[in-house]
């Protein structure tokens, strides 16, 4: 037997207007003279708020249950260790 639940339909229009405003932060913080590890820090940053917002309201992940988190977050927990991974190899070496 299905259930069928039903949810408030999202506002794309507001989301539409967040997304377009954080690429505008994207834009200026990518032409800021700051430092360069610090425009990349805010640069991943605005992007994964940016693709946070994707995928829960135009993917409908929102509305998901908990199990799909653990489905979509585990990637990008393992993706962020192998990268720390090989950026450590990367290090140089301090003896």
């Amino acid at each position: 037997m299905e259930e069928t639940v039903t949810h408030k339909r999202p506002n794309y229009a507001a989301i539409f207007w967040a997304l377009l405003i954080l690429t505008i932060f994207e834009i200026i913080v990518a032409n800021l003279p700051a430092a360069k590890p610090f425009a990349v820090a805010g640069l991943v940053l605005l992007a994964m708020i940016k693709a946070s917002l994707v995928a829960l309201f135009y993917m409908h992940l929102k509305f998901e249950k908990f199990v799909i988190y653990l489905i979509v977050i585990f990637p990008l927990f393992l993706a962020a260790v192998l990268t720390l991974m090989i950026l450590a190899d990367r290090a140089p070496q301090l003896t």
